[in-house]
């Protein structure tokens, strides 16, 4: 008989941490796949819980992916739920931003998505649930936050495709769309020792609510998932406005003044 599993990737932090949390009291499954780079952060979340299978794996290299694949193949496992967490921005001039990191970040949000749900796919039960992090910012084009905004503008439209096509299996895609929320998504985002690019953050949210409201969502079979009054309002907001405008009015908030200040 083949064993319940859980899949979330991106999980030794952040939202993806305190999703493993939620399903883990949610979900009665045998297993509970975690992947992530940082290993170290893995073991400790095995010490909370014996279901806990952690994977060390560097998504962004396809061919640590494909063993992860054969591994599914292998072992057969029932997927309940997949969650793909994994993700990280840079904030700067896109002339600042090394092209490297910028087809690092492409590989992590869009690439690895893509490849991880298609190798779980064969295995995901009649009702599973995927479940993707995605951002407001892929609600708009966002200066100075380019590439990423543009990966998770695909990461929404992807899913919500996806959740129609995969209709005929009883299986939902749900693409949660978190506002700034406290994680340790800055610590890379932001360059600490040179001045700040964005300056203005309106609000912070708590990633477990964020996760919470999440699969909540998930469970209702919801395509989108929008925590917060200030991220709904922007939703709504950035749909009526022209995006030239909306563009405008980020570049004035944040103070830029369109120089790239190149190094």
């Amino acid at each position: 008989m083949s064993k319940n599993i859980i899949i979330v990737t991106g999980a030794s932090s952040g939202m993806g941490r305190k999703t493993v949390d939620i399903l883990s009291k949610r979900e009665n499954v045998d297993e509970i796949w975690v992947l992530a780079r940082r290993t170290e952060r893995l073991e400790e979340l095995r010490e909370k819980d014996g279901r806990i299978i952690p994977v060390g794996i560097d998504l962004t290299d396809l061919a640590q992916v494909r063993k992860f694949g054969e591994r599914l193949n292998e072992e057969k496992p029932l997927i309940k739920v997949l969650v793909n967490c994994a993700g990280f921005g840079k904030f700067n001039h896109y002339e600042n931003i090394p092209l490297e990191t910028e087809l690092n970040m492409i590989d992590l949000n869009c690439k690895a998505v893509v490849a991880i749900i298609n190798y779980s796919l064969p295995f995901l039960a009649e009702g599973g649930k995927i479940i993707n992090f995605a951002s407001c910012a892929g609600f708009q084009p966002i200066p100075y936050i380019n590439i990423y905004a543009a990966t998770k503008s695909f990461v929404i439209s992807y899913s919500r495709a996806l959740a129609f096509e995969l209709k005929y299996r009883k299986i939902t895609v749900t693409a949660v769309c978190p506002y700034w929320t406290e994680t340790e998504f800055f610590d890379r985002a932001v360059n600490r020792e040179e001045k700040p690019v964005v300056i203005k953050y309106d609000v912070m949210y708590k990633p477990e609510k964020v996760a919470l409201k999440a699969i909540k969502d998930a469970y209702k079979g919801k395509d989108i998932s929008v925590y917060g009054k200030l991220n709904n309002l922007q939703r709504i907001l950035v749909k009526l406005l022209p995006h030239k405008l909306v563009m405008k009015i980020w570049m004035k908030k944040q103070k830029f003044d369109g120089t790239p200040n190149i190094r």
